[in-house]
This record gives structure tokens, C-alpha cells and sequence, in this order.
């Protein structure tokens, strides 16, 4: 039998080319991905085979043992079709096919015999095992590239959100094109805003979570550029030609609470619209500033969503509180504690123009129950929502006392 299968090697062997081409054709005609490259892509994915092919068969001409040192092209390989960016399903189906047109060529030239079919037997355990040991070599060597092109992306990313930070868009080279990967300093005219984030009972990977989260939140279909920055989250999302700043923040809400939901709590800065990269330094420390306003429980501060006034108000200091008139104090504390009906009616009553009628409509309730609340806030405060000057010394009460995550006096036309 060993001279049987010696025979049946030695001409698998000296007709690789031949198992190559069949193994090829398989590939093109199952693997699209491979069926769109040039012939340069595919010499290269010939050669492998037939090195493979060889490899495999020569150690069992010599009885030896195969070693990883043994196939370290094949790793080379592997990292050139990452890098050609093919997917790893794709790589390992034409792994598959290449073994089995070698496998097919043992069988064509072992023949009918049973002397043959026996040698051929003789060869699965090897064989199986050098399969093996090749397919996993190729998918650690493809898994690792792609891991160093990931590290190598997040190199640029970093150093992008640096030098926009500094006021500067790059001209070319990585930068540039990881910038206009996310509607960045593209030749169409666009808008960005600085996020700065912070996490709660933090670690490293917690932080990636975050910042992969804020990557994946976008508006136009822009992808967010988003990294970690020693201990903070940065951000610089696009929001391209028609992109809404309130659209962006709602959904970096939404984002805030399914991270709470997976137990990880995240505090985040907004800052106002910048239209060029100069703008994007005084952008990030009105992020930070934003960030800071925020208590510890996290939530989302968005300035874009903010009224000059609301935004005075949250950096009032403890003199401007004192101010307010204690009768409006304890009348404010007293109504967030029963739900805030009564703040949610000035609120109302001040969207609506100081339309009664209109903010009963906004409140969904009766007008003649509207009527009775705001004779039940005059005899608290000693306020007419009627006359202007009361009606925005309890706005600015209410804003002055509100939590920094409460609702802004923002109009809602």
C-alpha cells in the first residue's frame, strides 16, 4: 500500500497546477466576491492553492510532521485578502473548496482499484489534520489583520478628533479619508456639533461600549465619528445638508437610555452648531461646559434644544435662587412633589401666547379647569400669569429651580 500511495501523491503532486486550476474555477463560480477580482488576485489565490497543495502532499512523501512554521505564507495570504476585504465567510468558503478539489484529485488519480481506494483511505487522518491546522492558521492570521486594521482605524480616528479639535480640517491622507467617511470636511456644505460624554463607575471597555454606541448615532445615515479620550467620550457627529441638531439629540436620548437599560449610566454635553472647523474648539468647551451642568445621575444636555434663558438659568449660581421670591419657592417645591401641574400650566399658558383657551387645548383639560389653575397659582405665588412681568418672573423661577435635565421653556411651535 505504501507504494500505492506514494504513487497516487506523487502525481497529485507534480499535477497541482492542474487541482489549482480546478479548485479556482470553483471559487469564481461560488464565491461572487472572488469572481469581481482581477487576474492579479487571482494568480495569488492560484499560487496558494497549488503551495498548499504541495505543502501537504511533501510531508507525506517525507513522513514528517507538519509545523505552523511549515505554512507561515499561508498567513501572509491570509492578511493580503483582509486586506483586499474580503469577509471571513467568503475566505473560509474558498479554503473549503480549495480542500476539496485536492481531495478530488487524490481520488481521480488513486483510480478504481481497491489497492488505490486503500492508499487513498490511508490518507484522511493526515490530510484532515494538515486541513486542519492550515484553515485555522489562515483564520487566526485573517482575524488578526482585520484587528490591526481596526486598531489602525481607531489610530486615525483619534488623531482626526485631534486636529479638529485644534480648528483644522486635514487635507489628505488617512484623516482625510476617515473624516469624509463620516460627512466630514466634505466638498458639500455641513454642519457638526461636539458631544463630550463621561461614564459613570467607568472602565475602559465601558467606555468603548459608550462610544461605540455614539458611533452608531447619526443622522442622514452618517456614521458618528466617537473615541475615547483618556477619561471622556468625544464625538464629532456630521449632520450633513439637512440634518437637525433636535433630531441628533433626541436620539443620542434614546441612545442614553438603552445604555442605562444595559446598566451603564452616561452623562452627555452637546454643544451648539458649528458651520467650520474653526468653530469646533469654542464647540468643545461648550460640550464640556454643558457636561458639567449635568448631575450625576447622567442624562443628556443638549444646547441646541436650550433658550438663551434656559441656558442662564442652568449657570445661575446660588445668589440668583436666593432671589426668587420664597412665595414662588415653596409654591414650585411644593408642585414638583404633587406631579407639577401647576408649572406645567405657566409652561403652557406661556407656549400658547397667553391663550388661556389654547393652553387648556395644549393641556388637555377644560378651560374652566385651566381658569382654576390660574387663579390657584395667584394665590400661591401672588402672581398673574396675565401681566407679562409675572408671567416671566415664574418662568425664570421655574427655570432657576428646575433640575438641569428638566423640560426648557423652549416654544413648541
Amino acid at each position: 500500500m505504501l507504494a500505492e500511495r506514494t504513487r497516487i501523491v506523487g502525481e497529485v503532486f507534480d499535477h497541482a497546477h492542474d487541482m489549482a486550476d480546478a479548485g479556482l474555477r470553483a471559487i469564481i463560480a461560488q464565491i461572487p466576491a472572488y469572481a469581481d477580482r482581477d487576474e492579479v488576485f487571482l494568480a495569488d489565490v492560484h499560487d496558494q492553492l497549488t503551495r498548499l497543495c504541495r505543502t501537504g502532499l511533501a510531508a507525506l512523501l517525507d513522513h514528517r510532521k507538519i509545523t505552523a512554521d511549515d505554512v507561515a505564507y499561508a498567513r501572509h495570504a491570509a492578511a493580503r485578502r483582509a486586506q483586499a476585504g474580503l469577509t471571513l465567510v467568503d475566505y473560509i468558503n474558498a479554503f473549503r473548496l480549495g480542500q476539496h478539489a485536492m481531495w478530488q484529485s487524490l481520488m481521480n488519480y488513486a483510480g478504481a482499484s481497491e489497492a488505490g481506494r486503500e492508499a487513498a483511505l490511508s490518507m484522511v487522518v493526515p490530510l484532515t489534520r494538515y486541513c486542519d491546522l492550515i484553515s485555522t492558521q489562515a483564520a487566526n492570521a485573517y482575524l488578526e489583520f482585520q484587528q490591526y486594521l481596526s486598531e489602525e482605524a481607531g489610530r486615525d480616528a483619534r488623531e482626526l478628533v485631534e486636529t479638529l479639535l485644534d480648528g483644522a480640517f486635514p487635507e489628505r491622507g488617512p484623516q482625510y479619508a476617515t473624516a469624509a467617511a463620516h460627512g466630514l470636511g466634505t466638498d458639500e456644505p455641513g454642519t457638526m456639533v461636539v458631544v463630550t460624554g463621561r461614564v459613570l463607575d467607568a472602565t475602559d471597555s465601558t467606555r468603548h461600549q459608550v462610544s461605540a454606541a455614539i458611533a452608531r448615532t447619526g443622522v442622514n445615515g452618517l456614521r458618528t465619528l466617537s473615541v475615547v479620550r483618556g477619561g471622556e467620550i468625544v464625538a464629532i457627529p456630521a449632520l450633513g445638508r439637512n440634518g437637525s441638531a433636535e433630531d441628533l439629540c433626541d436620539r443620542l436620548r434614546d441612545t442614553g437610555d438603552r445604555l442605562r437599560a444595559e446598566g451603564v449610566t452616561v452623562a452627555l454635553g452637546v454643544s451648539t452648531v458649528a458651520a467650520e472647523a474653526a468653530q469646533l474648539p469654542a464647540a468643545y468647551q461648550e460640550a464640556r461646559g454643558a457636561l458639567d451642568l449635568l448631575p450625576q445621575a447622567g442624562g443628556v444636555l443638549a444646547l441646541p434644544t436650550l433658550t438663551p434663558l434656559r441656558y442662564l438659568m442652568l449657570r445661575a449660581d446660588d445668589t440668583a435662587r436666593r432671589l426668587v421670591d420664597t412665595r414662588i419657592g415653596a409654591a414650585l417645591a411644593d408642585d414638583l412633589a404633587r406631579g407639577g401641574m401647576l408649572t406645567a400650566t405657566v409652561r403652557a399658558f406661556a407656549e400658547a401666547d397667553m391663550n388661556l383657551r389654547a393652553a387648556a387645548e395644549h393641556l388637555r383639560v377644560h378651560h374652566n379647569t385651566a381658569k382654576y389653575r390660574v387663579r390657584r397659582i395667584q394665590e400661591l405665588t401672588g402672581r398673574d400669569v396675565r401681566r407679562v412681568a409675572d408671567l416671566v418672573e415664574l418662568l425664570v423661577a421655574i427655570d432657576l429651580l428646575a433640575p438641569p435635565g428638566a423640560t426648557s421653556t423652549r416654544p413648541s411651535r
